[in-house]
């Protein structure tokens, strides 16, 4: 059976318990989809991504470029990010997400995965920067372009996983405690020969 042939369907909460992964289905079209890939594909000012995991220092193969309201420095994954000005199909994109989800955001990670030997680890974005000073919850809403690629959860302290295929033009909100007790990974994919582009919307709050 050929799952990208369905629509997927909205689904206020993937998650079985300790977090909130609101599912809002296809917020594009196919053809809306595919232009936003092409365009982002060729304007945005990707770079490998660089982190520091167990203090060792890694470049990624996957390529990254943060957007933002200010010419703020984010830290994020032990390293400084320097945030661009907002490209405008960009911010018509987040101001669109907005509406849907009665958030605001006020920057974007936007990842590019150019086939499926390019993945990323079990992690959670619990960064301090992420949290409000009066400890509201994290909000990241998550926007798919180009290939289907498999997206999973898996528990802190439980044996529990979600796994879910996100299609082209499908969004997804992490809320909640998710952070807080889930990890989340993109597998790799020998089968997956064509490229993903994720847009992650965030609220940050600037380093004092």
């Amino acid at each position: 059976m050929n799952l990208e042939l369905f629509e997927p369907e909205a689904n206020e909460n993937i998650l079985p318990y300790d977090g909130v992964v609101e599912d809002f289905g296809s917020i594009l079209d196919a053809e809306q989809s595919q232009k936003y890939l092409n365009y982002f594909l060729q304007h945005l000012s990707w770079q490998q991504d660089e982190v520091i995991l167990h203090g060792q220092y890694y470049k990624t193969e996957r390529k990254v470029v943060w957007y933002g309201d200010e010419n703020y420095q984010y830290h994020y994954s032990g390293m400084a990010k320097q945030a661009h000005v907002w490209n405008p199909a960009l911010f018509r994109l987040k101001q669109h997400i907005e509406q849907l989800t009665g958030q605001q955001f006020n920057s974007c990670l936007a990842n590019l995965y150019e086939n499926g030997t390019q993945a990323v680890g079990w992690h959670s974005d619990d960064e301090p920067s992420l949290i409000s000073k009066t400890g509201k919850e994290t909000v990241i809403a998550s926007l798919s372009l180009g290939a289907t690629r498999k997206f999973s959860f898996k528990h802190k302290f439980k044996a529990e996983k979600v796994d879910l295929l996100l299609q082209a033009g499908q969004l997804i909100v992490m809320r909640g405690a998710t952070q807080g007790y889930w990890k989340h990974a993109l597998a790799k994919s020998t089968r997956v020969i064509e490229p993903r582009v994720n847009l992650t919307f965030r609220y940050f709050y600037p380093d004092d």
